[in-house]
């Protein structure tokens, strides 16, 4: 399925942030690019875009698209100063089967186009994507409502006093779309908003309810930055733990926003958390206790940064599951030279060769935390009741390592580290059996 963006506009109200809206930068993507980049999440990989005011320089900055892994195609508004219906209507001759319109500055959940595109439409029909439920980030005042029946749209508009919902810009359309333009256009509304009330008024305009879901409007420089504040938000994960969501993630998220002015990949990011760790380790294995306490933050340090490669990802829509392979790798390599070194800085310092058995266990139950998290998490991502909200991951371990190093205590450290990964190995085998039992 081919999409449609819309990128013709002035943009106005965006003026002091370029001079050109769909260009604006939010987090290190342009609007535009994380338009595309999230459509093509959802496997929409071939656009149409339709550009009239810097539409030049829209082209040169995206190309033909293949630096995003997609195919761009351009068309062009030379009336983009009237109505956007007209940017729609200049792709008649290239939209024969249903296709997504997309809007260049509406910002979305890339679920909200998996979901969409499993809606079955008859040859006549179209789809709005709709939130009941709109936040306190949209400018109510400005936004297109809706009003619903029966899961079909009645009747659109910017100045509908009782609605039941807010256009949130996001489209299934099939053909039928130009008709209803042209019939609108006609009668002198050339807006979108014109061509959906004809269809409406046919009965041919679902809705489909996306309440709930992540998206916002970039119309001016309130809704750019609630919108940097709603995808930092997006960063927070059900599958923090308790270190992760009180330390590591408020840190690593300053960090994070720094990394994205430079041209760092989230692999980048693992490698230097993974070298930082290395030297953890090194330290560790002097064995004095300054050097103990220099290991102990760097591992904490360790952990923070490991964190950035993730939101960076997540923030550029670079996710892939090669990155999240060498990422886990890299931690495991982290976590056993971690351990190793401080098990050969307290033989340093003590000779107890207690220390070797206990490092071996706490070890061992490192790696089986981590080898069973992902089975656990997947398990309970949707809904973690409090019986089964305890989630012992590598920030808690690396936390426990820096409290032990600053404290000195080695084998107090390791012995508690394979108490609580053991048990927790244990446990979560327990809990898996009566959930699949």
């Amino acid at each position: 399925m081919k999409g449609l963006i819309l990128a013709a506009g002035l943009g106005i109200r965006q003026k002091e942030n370029g001079d050109s809206k769909p260009l604006i930068s939010l987090l290190g993507l342009s609007l535009i690019k994380r338009v595309i980049l999230t459509a093509r999440k959802s496997g929409i990989k071939e656009f149409l875009v339709v550009v009239g005011y810097n539409g030049k320089k829209i082209r040169k900055y995206l190309g033909d698209g293949r630096k995003l892994g997609v195919k761009i195609n351009y068309l062009v508004n030379e009336q983009w100063k009237r109505g956007n219906g007209l940017s729609v209507l200049t792709a008649r001759d290239f939209m024969q089967e249903p296709f997504i319109l997309l809007m260049a500055d509406h910002l979305f959940d890339d679920k909200i186009l998996s979901q969409l595109l499993e809606i079955t439409l008859e040859k006549d029909e179209c789809v709005l994507c709709v939130d009941r439920n709109h936040s306190k980030h949209l400018d109510i005042e400005d936004a297109t409502k809706v009003v619903m029946e029966d899961g079909r749209i009645k009747d659109i508009g910017k100045h509908l006093i009782d609605h039941d919902g807010i256009d949130t810009g996001i489209f299934l359309c099939t053909p039928a779309i130009f008709d209803a333009l042209e019939e609108s256009i006609a009668h002198g509304n050339e807006t979108l908003s014109g061509g959906i009330r004809i269809l409406a008024n046919r009965g041919r305009m679902k809705a489909f309810d996306i309440s709930g879901k992540y998206w916002i409007d970039v119309d001016d420089d309130k809704a750019l930055k609630n919108a940097k504040s709603l995808l930092i938000e997006q960063l927070r994960k059900q599958t923090d733990g308790p270190v992760s969501k009180t330390l590591n993630r408020p840190i690593s998220i300053r960090i994070t926003e720094l990394l994205l002015k430079t041209g760092i990949s989230p692999n980048q990011i693992s490698l230097m958390s993974f070298i930082i760790g290395i030297f953890a380790a090194l330290s560790f294995y002097m064995g004095d206790y300054i050097y103990l306490v220099a290991g102990g933050i760097l591992a904490q340090i360790s952990s923070i940064i490991d964190g950035c490669d993730g939101e960076v990802a997540r923030l550029k829509l670079q996710e892939s599951k090669y990155g999240g392979w060498f990422d886990a790798v890299l931690d495991r390599y982290a976590d056993a030279l971690i351990i190793f070194g401080m098990i050969h800085g307290d033989w340093i310092l003590h000779h107890d060769t207690l220390i070797w058995s206990i490092g071996f266990m706490a070890l061992m139950g490192s790696f089986l935390n981590s080898y069973t998290s992902d089975k656990y998490d997947s398990t309970f991502k949707e809904k973690m009741t409090d019986r089964y909200a305890i989630r012992m991951g590598r920030d808690i371990r690396l936390f426990i390592i820096f409290i032990g190093a600053l404290s000195g205590q080695i084998l107090w450290t390791l012995a508690i580290l394979a108490l609580v990964t053991n048990f927790e190995a244990v446990r979560r085998l327990v809990v898996l059996r009566y959930r699949y039992a």
